[in-house]
């Protein structure tokens, strides 16, 4: 028996040996794709960090290139600005492509955009319905000078019973001759 034992042995050990180093080779897998995973979620929390802070910035160059070059067109404003967030995003050590950087203050403008018509919208309500009777107001007021003036000039031409606005004039037909006839006052 023994010597069956000692010529079964080398097998015996190579086959546990073949057994255990698939299991290692299981077990490697399975934490290389437990490493990915955690590495893909850490990735993906550390971008979402910093896409805060991305935007934060981008808002922030928004800003400084808004109210520091007033007068200045908006490329010019668009480059300080970016220069202002690259070289705080870098200090940070975030690395964001232009294009990127650029998307991120354009958003900002957008959002300041869509505030400031928001609040000039909700103001502008009253102001609308004061412009609109003081238009009627100048309209109405208008419209008696005019009826006034009317009145002056037919009275000069002779008695008129009532001086009222036509809507459409009629055509005036150009005489063949021209005769000018001195107007006295009677």
């Amino acid at each position: 028996m023994q010597n069956v034992i000692e010529t079964i042995q080398p097998a015996i050990s190579t086959i546990v040996t073949a057994i255990v180093g698939v299991l290692v080779t299981f077990a490697l897998a399975g934490i290389n794709t437990l490493k990915n995973k955690a590495n893909n979620w850490l990735d993906a929390r550390t971008t979402a960090a910093q896409r805060e802070v991305i935007h934060k910035v981008a808002g922030e160059a928004f800003a400084l290139a808004q109210t520091t070059f007033k007068d200045a067109g908006g490329v010019h404003k668009m480059q300080e600005a970016l220069q202002y967030a690259s070289l705080r995003l870098t200090e940070q050590g975030i690395i964001v492509s232009p294009t990127e950087l650029q998307a991120a203050i354009e958003k900002a403008y957008l959002e300041y955009k869509a505030k400031t018509k928001t609040v000039l919208t909700t103001e502008a309500q009253p102001n609308i319905e004061a412009t609109q009777a003081a238009a009627k107001e100048a309209v109405s007021g208008l419209a008696a000078k005019l009826n006034d003036f009317l009145a002056q000039a037919t009275a000069e031409a002779g008695p008129v019973t009532s001086a009222k606005v036509q809507p459409e004039p009629k055509p005036i037909s150009t005489p063949t001759e021209s005769v000018q006839t001195p107007v006295t006052a009677e």
